[in-house]
């Protein structure tokens, strides 16, 4: 995987610095025991337990849940005249095998939770079909200051484990498969803050604005059916939609404003996520409480009520923030849903008038068609890009 032009260290620069990293990760706290030829070093925690790569689903949408803490995106672009179904049933078969552990590029670790995402931008969903859900670019939205390699994308692969040692090496393996058929646009480090309780045996985590995330969502399977998972055309059926965002955030200004500032500006108790209308962080505001001289507990402009479903008439989207600390402190959105409106309303309608916004300013985006799920003998990507020969 060849990086662009505009970023200075190279393929063979980042494998190089892939391995200092593991050398000095595998060295560091070593014992006795465990610096033998052929043993780890020991942990204190329990590995996690494994995810399968492979299903009805690709892993890391709604498997494992919660979410694993640790997140590496790689956005990168597709070589004039390298073929897409090829590629992407290489790449499912080397997710299988760092998945399971069986990868010697994974230098001895231990997978754990590690899965790997993989989705294609617009223009290859339309060289398989204009009309498929996916072959519509995002369109410009205020507050944007996106360099021309920070927008769009054939290519997304969202790994994600509970140990951040893994992810640029198992990143590094994928380039490795890849090799010159694409050209890597940019990547972003990321963590989710840590899970609160928010009710009805459910878990979000915090933002890096200090305010519990994601608790609205498609939670159930029925949610999900409606509206996360594509239910068709039969190529597409068990993907989604998925939208990043990397957002620059004026934390500065944000933590001058005063506690109850801050909570009008979400329209949520900052402790607990509980809403400004009351009742439980997972049963939701109710956007028709009032006080008792007619104004709305939850602002008019606060973001639970403008960026609210209801509100603006679309579904759920499975949402999730990470916190970024380069380029700049700040966050990766990413939100998964079946209908790129729900994502295109919700932010114009938040456009006009919502009270986060101004603490924002996106520097980078892109939307995909996550693909299908994938085994031995449905390729990844071979529903939309013909058949490959099975593991």
């Amino acid at each position: 995987m060849r990086r662009r032009a505009d970023h200075q260290p190279s393929r063979r620069t980042f494998l190089d610095a892939t391995g200092a990293l593991v050398a000095a990760g595998l060295t560091v706290g070593c014992t006795a025991d465990s610096a033998q030829p052929g043993r780890h070093a020991a942990t204190s925690a329990a590995t996690p337990a494994p995810v399968s790569a492979t299903g009805r689903h690709q892993a890391g949408i709604t498997l494992p849940e919660p979410a694993q803490p640790h997140l590496l995106a790689v956005v990168a672009d597709l070589d004039a005249g390298a073929a897409p179904g090829p590629l992407l049933a290489e790449l499912g078969r080397a997710i299988r095998t760092l998945t399971t552990g069986a990868d010697p590029r994974l230098l001895g670790l231990e997978p754990g939770d590690l899965t790997v995402t993989v989705g294609v931008g617009p223009r290859l969903v339309r060289a398989a079909g204009a009309s498929l859900p996916g072959a519509t670019d995002l369109p410009r939205f205020s507050r944007e200051r996106i360099a021309p390699g920070a927008n769009g994308g054939d290519l997304l692969l969202q790994l994600c484990a509970t140990d951040p040692l893994l992810l640029p090496i198992a990143a590094a393996a994928l380039a490795d498969q890849a090799g010159d058929r694409v050209r890597e646009r940019w990547r972003q480090s990321a963590r989710r803050g840590a899970n609160v309780p928010v009710g009805e045996g459910r878990t979000a985590p915090r933002n890096p604005l200090g305010f519990v995330d994601g608790i609205i969502g498609p939670h159930t399977a029925a949610e999900r059916e409606r509206d996360l998972w594509l239910a068709g055309p039969p190529e597409v059926a068990g993907g989604t939609l998925a939208v990043l965002r990397r957002m620059e955030l004026d934390l500065p200004r944000f933590a001058a404003l005063s506690v109850a500032e801050q909570e009008a500006v979400f329209g949520r108790r900052r402790a607990s996520g509980v809403p400004l209308s009351g009742g439980s962080a997972a049963s939701g505001p109710e956007l028709g409480a009032k006080t008792p001289d007619g104004r709305y507990l939850v602002p008019a402009d606060a973001h639970a009520r403008r960026a609210h479903a209801t509100a603006v008439g679309v579904g759920l989207m499975l949402r999730r923030s990470y916190g970024i600390d380069d380029p700049a402190p700040g966050l990766l959105f990413i939100s998964f849903q079946n209908e790129l409106r729900t994502f295109t309303a919700t932010l114009t309608h938040m456009d006009t008038s919502d009270a986060l916004l101004p603490f924002t300013t996106t520097t980078a985006s892109a939307t995909f068609l996550i693909l299908p799920g994938f085994d031995g003998q449905r390729p990844l990507g071979s529903g939309l890009f013909g058949r490959s020969r099975a593991a």
